[in-house]
C-alpha cells in the first residue's frame, strides 16, 4: 500500500486544533500586541487605572520598574470586584486576567456603566498582560478587604484569598506587578524613556492626577501632577517658536447636541511653526494613538473650515493659489484629546482610531471653536493666513516640477478613465474599478480635484507568463499604463517613474470571490511588469466594506451605521453590540453585493475620503526576490495546476489578511 507522504491527504478531523483560553495571545502575540518590547502590555495595566480616573474615583497612579524586571502599576480607584460573577462562577478579578473580551467596559447599556469613556473595549487588554508573563501577582483593597491572587504563565497558581484590609474602608485601590515573558517580544526590555513619555502625557492628559514614576535600578523618582493642561504640555515640547499664541479650545456634547452622546467631545491645543521638528499627540479616552485616525482628521478639517472662512471674509485669498487641508495642518504642532463613547480601533493595538463619527464629531467642534478664536485675534489670524497661503505656493511649486512635460508624441489618455484636475502626483490618486457599474459610484463619489477613475470591464487576462513587449496588445493593459503614465518594464532595469501621474495606485473591487481574483490579476500585472511601482510604495488595495449594520438610538448612544469588511468583522461587531445591550432583532445588517449597489455617498465615506478609508499598501515583504518569484509562479503559471492544488489544500485555510 502506497505511503501517505502528503500533508494534504493526512488531513483529517484530528487536525483541526481549537484554541482555549488565553492559549491564542501565546500562539500569535503579534495579534494582540506590539512585540517590540512589553511596554504595550504594561500600557493596558496603566491604562485601566487612566479609567478609574476618568470615571472620577481615582487621583494617583504609581509605576515602579522593580530590580527583578517586574513592572509595578498601583493607583487608588475602587478596586477591581472580587466578589464571584453570577454567571461563570469565578471571581471577576480572576476573570479580568484569564479571559478574552471580559471586562467593565462593556456595560455600557445606556451609555451610563461603570466606564462611560473608556479606552479599552476590546475587552483582551491585560488578559493579554496576563498571558505574555511569566508571573503576574495583583493585590485589590475593596469593601474593607485585602484580596490576592497569583498567575503564571496566564494560569492561576495562588487562587483568591481574602482578608481584612490594612487600610482604612475608603482606601481602596488595585496593585499588579507583571514579570514579562522575554520570549514573546524582540527585546525583553521596556525602553525607559518610551515609559517616561507615556507616564508624562496620562499626567497632563489628567490635570490634578498625580502619576509617580520609579526606576529601583536607576534610582530614578519622577512625579507630576499638571494644573496648566494641555497648553503648557506643548508649550515645554515646542521646537521652535511659534508663529502666534497657541490655539486652545475644547468643545463636549450636551443633550441638546444632535447626534452625539452627552460628555463625547475632545480637547486639542494647536500652535504654528515655520521651522523644525513638528510635535503631535493625540489620544482618544487617554489612549495614545500614535498612527492618529479620524479624530486627528476631524481637527484637520474643522481647522481648513474654519481659516478658509476667514479668509474669504477678510479677503486673504490669494490669485492662482488654492488652499487645501494639508496647508493648514503641514507646520501645525498640537496635542489632542478626545473622548468617544464607543470608539473603535484599527487592531487590538489601538494606535489608529477607526471610528467615523469621531471626525465629524471633532471636525464640528473644532471648527466652530477656531472660527470664535480667529475673530476674536483678527492679527494673529491674518499671519496664521499669510503661512498657510506660503505653505499652499510651495507645496505647488513642488508639484510644478512633476508635471508631465506636454508634447505631440504624448499617447491620448483612455476614453474611459476619468481624470483628476490636479498635477501634483503627491497627492493625486488613481483607482482602477471593477466594472462600469461600480465606475460610475467611483466617479460620483470621488474628490474630482486629486481621484482618478479607470472602470474596467471584466477581468484582466493572466500576465505572468506574457512578455512585456506582446502585454500592450490587451486594450485594457494598455489604458492602464497610458493612464499611470509608466511602460511596463523589468525590475532590474534603469527605468525611472518620471512619467508617472498618480502618488497612489488603487484597485478597487468588489469585496468578494470575484473581486480577490480581480486584485490578484492586476496585483501580478504590477509584480511582473510593473515592479518599480511596488518597489516605490505606489501601489495599494481599497477594502470596501460587504455589510452595513444599522444601529439604532439607545440612551445616550445615538444612531449608526457600522460598516464590517468581511464575515469575521460583522461577527466581532454583533458580539461587542451584544455585549452593550442591543438585541439581534434591534439591528439591521445589509449585505453589498457588489461596488455598484453602493451609493456614491456610501462608497466615498468607506473607501474613497482618505480619512475614513482603509487602504491596504502593496510591498515586496519579508521574503527575498527569488523565493517571493517561486511562490507567484506557483500561483500563476499555466503548467503548476497540481502543485497549486496541493499548495492550497495544505495552507489554503491558513491565508489570513491584517487590516
Amino acid at each position: 500500500m502506497a505511503n501517505k507522504t502528503s500533508r494534504a491527504e493526512d488531513y483529517d478531523v484530528g487536525s483541526i486544533r481549537v484554541l482555549k483560553g488565553l492559549e491564542p495571545v501565546k500562539q500569535r502575540p503579534g495579534m494582540y500586541t506590539l512585540t517590540d518590547n512589553p511596554l504595550h502590555i504594561i500600557q493596558e495595566v496603566v491604562d485601566n487605572a487612566t479609567d478609574e480616573v476618568l470615571a472620577g474615583f481615582c487621583s494617583r497612579i504609581a509605576v515602579t520598574v522593580r530590580a527583578d524586571g517586574g513592572i509595578t502599576v498601583e493607583d487608588n480607584g475602587r478596586g477591581i470586584p472580587i466578589g464571584m460573577h453570577p454567571e461563570e462562577k469565578a471571581p471577576v478579578v480572576e476573570l479580568v486576567f484569564t479571559r478574552l473580551h471580559a471586562g467593565g467596559k462593556f456595560a455600557k447599556t445606556d451609555g451610563a456603566g461603570p466606564y462611560s469613556f473608556a479606552g479599552g473595549l476590546h475587552g483582551v487588554g491585560v488578559s493579554v498582560t496576563n498571558a505574555l508573563s511569566t508571573r503576574l501577582e495583583v493585590t485589590v483593597w475593596r469593601e474593607g478587604q485585602e484580596a490576592n491572587l497569583a498567575f503564571a504563565d496566564g494560569n492561576v497558581v495562588e487562587p483568591l484569598t481574602l482578608k481584612k484590609s490594612p487600610r482604612p474602608k475608603s482606601q481602596t485601590g488595585t496593585r499588579v506587578t507583571a514579570w514579562p515573558d522575554g520570549k514573546y517580544f524582540d527585546s525583553p526590555t521596556i525602553p525607559a524613556a518610551e515609559l517616561v513619555r507615556l507616564l508624562r502625557s496620562k499626567a497632563v492628559l489628567l490635570p490634578g492626577c498625580e502619576v509617580v514614576y520609579k526606576n529601583e535600578r536607576t534610582g530614578e523618582e519622577l512625579v507630576w501632577k499638571y494644573e496648566g493642561g494641555l497648553a503648557q504640555y506643548l508649550q515645554s515640547e515646542l521646537r521652535g517658536e511659534p508663529l502666534v499664541e497657541p490655539f486652545e479650545a475644547s468643545g463636549y456634547a450636551d443633550a441638546q447636541t444632535e447626534g452625539f452622546a452627552v460628555g463625547e467631545g475632545a480637547g486639542w491645543v494647536v500652535a504654528w511653526t515655520t521651522e523644525g521638528p513638528l510635535t503631535r499627540e493625540s489620544y482618544v479616552n487617554l489612549i495614545p494613538t500614535p498612527q492618529g485616525g479620524t479624530h486627528e482628521s476631524g481637527l484637520k478639517d474643522g481647522l481648513f473650515q474654519a481659516i478658509r472662512a476667514f479668509m474669504e471674509v477678510h479677503g486673504l485669498q490669494t490669485k492662482g493659489v488654492k488652499v487645501v487641508a494639508d496647508d493648514v495642518i503641514s507646520r501645525a504642532n498640537f496635542i489632542l484629546s478626545a473622548k468617544v463613547l464607543d470608539p473603535q480601533f484599527q487592531g487590538q493595538t489601538k494606535e489608529k482610531l477607526t471610528s467615523r463619527e469621531a471626525m465629524r464629531l471633532v471636525s464640528s467642534f473644532a471648527r466652530a471653536q477656531f472660527e470664535f478664536w480667529l475673530n476674536e485675534h483678527v492679527e494673529e489670524g491674518k499671519k496664521i493666513a499669510e503661512h498657510i497661503v506660503a505653505q499652499a505656493q510651495a507645496r505647488q511649486r513642488q508639484a510644478a516640477k512633476y508635471e508631465k512635460k506636454k508634447s505631440s508624441t504624448v499617447a491620448v489618455l483612455p476614453g474611459k478613465l476619468t481624470d483628476c484636475e490636479s498635477t501634483d502626483i503627491s497627492r493625486n490618486e488613481l483607482f482602477i474599478v471593477e466594472g462600469d457599474s461600480a465606475g460610475g459610484s467611483a466617479k460620483a463619489g470621488r474628490d474630482k480635484e486629486f481621484q482618478a477613475v479607470l472602470p474596467l470591464r471584466g477581468k484582466i487576462r493572466n500576465t505572468w507568463e506574457e512578455d512585456a513587449g506582446t502585454l500592450l496588445g490587451s486594450d485594457t493593459i494598455h489604458d492602464i499604463a497610458v493612464a499611470i503614465g509608466v511602460d511596463p518594464h523589468e525590475k532590474a532595469g534603469g527605468e525611472d517613474l518620471k512619467g508617472l501621474r498618480y502618488g497612489k495606485i488603487c484597485i478597487l473591487s468588489d469585496a468578494d470571490v470575484d473581486g480577490s481574483h480581480i486584485q490578484v490579476l492586476l496585483l501580478t500585472l504590477f509584480y511582473r511588469h510593473f515592479p518599480k511601482l511596488i518597489e516605490a510604495g505606489h501601489v495599494f488595495v481599497a477594502m470596501p466594506p460587504l455589510y452595513r449594520v444599522d444601529v439604532p438610538k439607545m440612551g445616550r448612544k445615538a444612531e449608526r451605521k457600522i460598516y464590517c469588511l468581511d464575515d469575521r468583522e460583522l461577527s466581532r461587531t454583533q458580539d461587542q453590540l451584544k455585549k452593550e445591550g442591543y438585541k439581534p432583532e434591534q439591528l439591521r445588517i445589509s449585505r453589498f453585493k457588489g461596488l455598484g449597489e453602493m451609493k456614491s455617498e456610501q462608497l466615498s465615506e468607506t473607501t474613497l475620503h482618505p480619512d475614513t478609508r482603509r487602504l491596504l499598501p502593496v510591498s515586496f515583504g519579508t521574503m527575498g526576490e527569488a523565493e517571493t518569484t517561486a511562490v507567484m509562479d506557483l500561483l500563476m503559471a499555466g503548467n503548476r495546476v497540481n502543485g497549486r492544488r496541493s499548495w492550497m489544500e495544505a495552507y489554503g485555510d491558513a491565508a489570513e489578511t491584517d487590516v
